[in-house]
């Protein structure tokens, strides 16, 4: 075996374990240095179609792979920093709602969450109002039997971007590391609300209502 064929070797053998992997930084890794060897192979035996073939791949796993790391930066960023939620909008499909109008109700199956983009929503059962920047329904991916422990209404016609939970799993079981800065974002959002909950002054408020 002469070298050239060794780099043929090389990359059917990168081809191969990008094919068995299931994550998918390393799998995009793998298959940006596979397309690279081959193309080497391919030119050094003069075949076009199969530097072709794999030259079409290269910016299609490229864009891939730089999608996904960034998708990784902004959610550990808004772990360790604001809560943003900005990250999820490539992921989501946006929604009109009117006054009055349900979003979901207590009791019934969750399938997704909601980014607040514009107008006012209110969870009737704790009298709370979500507003722009803000999330609901993100728990019901991790409560038990996935159903919705609240109702959530419009009370001011806007926008909300609707990201099914399909698609967060889809991202969490492809890349360990989004599923780890996920978890922590949402656990400190909630952490965050029940502070809210408890603190001095809502209590204050609390009385004061009744």
């Amino acid at each position: 075996m002469d070298w050239i064929e060794a780099i043929g070797y090389l990359g059917t053998a990168l081809t191969i374990s990008a094919s068995a992997m299931s994550t998918m930084i390393p799998l995009r890794i793998i298959s940006l240095c596979a397309s690279c060897a081959v193309i080497t192979y391919g030119i050094l035996i003069g075949s076009m179609p199969v530097v072709l073939t794999e030259a079409i791949q290269i910016p299609f796993n490229a864009y891939r792979l730089w999608q996904m790391m960034r998708l990784v930066r902004d959610v550990e960023t808004a772990a360790d920093g604001n809560l943003s939620l900005e990250w999820l909008r490539p992921f989501g499909s946006q929604r009109p709602f009117g006054i009055g109008e349900v979003v979901f109700r207590k009791g019934e199956e969750a399938g997704e969450m909601y980014y607040v983009e514009s107008g006012a929503f209110r969870i009737p059962e704790v009298g709370i109002e979500v507003r722009k920047g803000g999330i609901v329904g993100e728990l019901g991916l991790l409560a038990p039997g996935n159903t919705r422990t609240a109702s959530l209404v419009c009370i001011e016609a806007g926008n909300a971007l609707c990201v099914s939970y399909s698609d967060v799993k889809q991202l969490y079981y492809q890349n360990p590391e989004f599923g780890f800065y996920f978890l922590k974002l949402t656990s400190e959002r909630l952490f965050q609300s029940v502070q809210s909950k408890t603190s001095p002054q809502s209590l204050a408020a609390e009385s004061d209502l009744l």
